[in-house]
């Protein structure tokens, strides 16, 4: 049994209302429960949200509702612990079902760049590789490099936000971006996990401990998670170019 799991609360204080803000004409959380429903992979999906608004867009795609609990609908509460409660829901519907969890795809409600295609792939990597504990769509965002983020010190003056000695040999840096090799990110948009991921999730990699610990690589361009409604226009140029256009 393949699951497909999306999160996504009512509340947001970045860009209220931003699940079902439209995006081409649609609510943003759409995208990835289309993407769920497209897949001959996925058997069930669910939506862990306390937002009615996304249950009844969920219901659209006949996903099952998962109550998701006030202390974890806060703006301070973790994926991790969304995860977590989600997948005990999970694993009990199915045992009184008599099936079984194989992978389980996690989606997010504010992620529209994704395609079919990128489930698929990353559950058919972890079928060819046991030692997987997860695939993630990533993008290659050089521009973001830790060597070239930077904090604020004590004395009113940037500094760089890592060491440069723990990214390699500074000698061999320079302004060019691509100085120190691609950068990638996992964008958000397609996360396929084995059960165990989440079952002993505390041995997890920071900052997103659910992948597990060998990662495999999904590749994307352009991948993200909206958090800010200046974000619209490029997911909109995403969707675009990937065959989308206003509601259809």
């Amino acid at each position: 049994m393949i699951a497909a799991l999306m999160i996504g609360r009512a509340g947001s204080t970045g860009f209220p209302g931003k699940n079902v803000s439209l995006v081409l004409g649609r609510p943003l959380c759409e995208y990835p429960l289309m993407a769920a429903s497209g897949s001959t992979n996925v058997d069930r999906i669910f939506i862990s949200t306390d937002s009615d608004q996304i249950r009844k867009i969920g219901e659209k795609y006949n996903a099952t509702h998962i109550e998701r609990p006030a202390h974890l609908a806060t703006s301070t509460a973790l994926s991790d612990d969304v995860f977590v409660h989600a997948f005990g829901v999970i694993k009990e519907t199915l045992a009184a079902e008599g099936q079984q969890l194989d992978f389980l795809v996690l989606l997010f409600a504010n992620a529209a760049t994704i395609k079919t295609e990128f489930i698929d792939q990353g559950i058919e990597m972890l079928r060819n590789d046991p030692k997987m504990d997860g695939a993630a769509t990533t993008s290659i965002y050089n521009m973001y490099s830790p060597l070239r983020a930077r904090k604020m010190g004590s004395d009113g003056y940037l500094k760089p936000f890592v060491p440069f000695e723990a990214i390699g040999d500074p000698s061999t840096f320079n302004t060019s971006r691509d100085s120190q090799g691609d950068v990638y990110y996992t964008d958000g948009s397609t996360i396929v996990i084995r059960p165990r991921s989440l079952e002993n999730i505390s041995e997890g990699l920071l900052p997103h401990k659910w992948m597990g610990q060998h990662i495999g690589s999904i590749p994307n361009w352009g991948g993200c998670d909206v958090d800010y409604e200046w974000q619209v226009p490029i997911v909109e140029f995403w969707l675009k170019a990937h065959g989308f256009s206003e509601g259809s």
